[in-house]
């Protein structure tokens, strides 16, 4: 487990999903999230099978969010080009952490 951070503020803990069956199987399956997922080497996502709407920033290879989204069950984000990483947290959380693009993230074990 480790922590999101911005400006040295814990946003959130963070699950890391970096092989190819975490990153595949992401989210699927759970009725909710607590905390955050960085999907590592993801341009793009989906939420199809899903059964709670998610909010989703996609990241530069430095963790600088690039665009943020939030998206319903059933849906497919185009690929975002400079993006190398996704975090996905449950629908809302973004509000409450007040995250946006050009926002310096960082993980912390």
């Amino acid at each position: 487990m480790a922590w999101l951070l911005r400006g040295g503020e814990v946003l959130s803990t963070l699950s890391i999903a970096s092989s190819r069956a975490d990153r595949r199987r992401g989210l699927l399956g759970r009725d909710g999230i607590e905390g955050a997922l960085l999907v590592e080497r993801a341009r793009s996502v989906h939420t199809v099978g899903m059964r709670f709407a998610i909010d989703v920033a996609f990241c530069d290879a430095d963790l600088v969010v690039l665009r943020t989204r939030t998206l319903p069950p059933g849906r497919v984000t185009l690929p975002v080009r400079r993006a190398r990483c996704v975090i996905e947290a449950e629908a809302g959380a973004f509000s409450s952490w007040e995250l946006v693009p050009g926002d310096e993230l960082e993980v912390a074990a």
